[in-house]
């Protein structure tokens, strides 16, 4: 068995866990209180100090972090070690916002690249593997973490960055490419430019892991079915550490949280209300293994559920559920909450590629939804009569999920660009 599949920490009891975590919390308040003033302003506001959280039973008590207070201590406000002991910055992609900037002693990478190699040894990675990694480099956290956990399991590792896809496919078919590391979106993408080219034959890949963007479960079996593979969703954000937080094994089933460092919660978005396992509601981490970006109880905004139910591949710890959407990129529209989410399990279900576009507009003081549905060569017509058929087949299966009418319009094949990064799903016109 290879070095990075760790028994004795993914398959511990839930006591060894409970046992772990109480003890490094205690530890990392006390960090975080004697070297990062900007949270201990914020528990002096709530009248803690250190010697109030004695185990994880405490961890309540402690104030939560934002993306809004990352942005106002940027960007030193947050750091946990002096800039002398530190290594690297990562990015955020800045999808949601301004960018906000996290940092790295050579202990948090070593950290974050252990968790990255448990994703890959969970999907059947080793060391006679060979790895393409086509997330992003650079501040983007995707290529670095899954790139370092590559290195760690002993895989033969392909740098190869996002985009550029007639090098990605060159690489892929000459190397013998058995691992695929992107965004869901940008893998079938590449799936689509297999096919066309008639490369399928010389495609070796096995598995693939997919992140940093939404992809639904019928998403999932259609790059399966395209690719050949098992595709299997990793988890992560940069304020975290970046992909690896959590990660699924072969049950596919959720994401393992790897609790040695990270302690999950579910709250109550509108109150903070900690919720009981089982339970809808926003994710909340804390780190107690990171030294220079320690963040405590900071909140997401993704929307999931945590179970401790077993898993067949033996491993403990606990699994949170792809995310269902986030309570701050949540759309509101005519009063309605709106998840991208449900509208693309909408078009998949009903036929269409993932390649989409959802506008929301205001008009006359009332809010607009229209839904840019690119067709499939198969089913693409320039008969006006099917195409209004089938735009208000679609009409009608949105109203049926969503409770309230979106404009479809369908449009010509490869109409809508492919994205070789991160997808841009939602233009909301009402913020410009």
């Amino acid at each position: 068995m290879a070095k990075y599949y760790q028994p004795e920490i993914e398959t511990a009891s839930h006591e060894q866990i409970k046992a772990w975590q109480d003890e490094r919390l205690v530890k990392q308040v006390q960090h975080v209180w004697d070297n990062v003033p900007y949270y201990r302003k914020k528990m002096e506001e709530k009248g803690l100090t250190p010697a109030d959280i004695q185990s994880t039973a405490d961890l309540h008590k402690l104030p939560f972090l934002t993306k809004d207070d990352l942005r106002e201590a940027y960007p030193y406000g947050l750091a946990g070690k002096p800039m002398s002991e530190c290594v690297r910055i990562q990015s955020t992609s800045g999808t949601t916002g301004k960018r906000v900037v996290a940092f790295y002693t050579q202990h948090d990478i070593d950290l974050w690249e252990d968790c990255c190699a448990r994703a890959i040894m969970a999907v059947g990675g080793d060391k006679e593997d060979v790895v393409q990694v086509a997330y992003g480099y650079g501040l983007f956290t995707g290529g670095a973490g899954l790139h370092g956990g590559s290195h760690k399991v002993g895989c033969l590792t392909l740098p190869m960055s996002s985009g550029n896809t007639d090098r990605q496919l060159q690489f892929m078919t000459d190397l013998g490419s058995t691992i695929l590391c992107c965004t869901p979106s940008y893998a079938a993408y590449l799936s689509e430019s297999i096919h066309e080219r008639g490369l399928k034959d010389q495609i070796k890949l096995k598995a693939g892991i997919f992140g940093a963007e939404a992809w639904s479960q019928k998403m999932r079996e259609d790059i399966e079915k395209g690719l050949g593979i098992k595709a299997y969703d990793i988890y992560g954000l940069t304020e975290i550490s970046g992909p690896g937080v959590a990660y699924e094994c072969e049950a596919q089933t959720g994401m393992h949280i790897n609790e040695d460092h990270f302690i999950a919660e579910i709250i109550n978005p509108e109150t903070g209300e900690v919720l009981p396992e089982g339970t809808k509601g926003e994710l909340v981490f804390t780190c107690i293994t990171k030294e220079a970006f320690p963040l405590l109880r900071y909140r997401t905004r993704d929307i999931c559920v945590l179970t401790r139910e077993a898993c067949p591949c033996g491993r403990t710890h606990i699994k949170m559920s792809k995310p269902m959407g986030r309570s701050d990129d949540m759309l509101i529209v005519k009063g309605v909450n709106v998840f991208p989410s449900q509208i693309e399990a909408v078009l998949l279900e009903q036929g269409y590629p993932a390649n989409y576009q959802i506008v929301v507009d205001r008009v006359n003081h009332s809010d607009t939804l229209e839904v840019m549905v690119e067709m499939t060569p198969e089913n693409f017509s320039d008969s006006l009569a099917k195409i209004t058929s089938a735009e208000k087949a679609l009409v009608d299966a949105l109203k049926a999920m969503l409770g309230i009418y979106a404009k479809v319009r369908l449009v010509a094949p490869k109409t809508i660009a492919r994205s070789e990064g991160k997808a841009v799903r939602v233009i909301d016109k009402r913020k410009i």
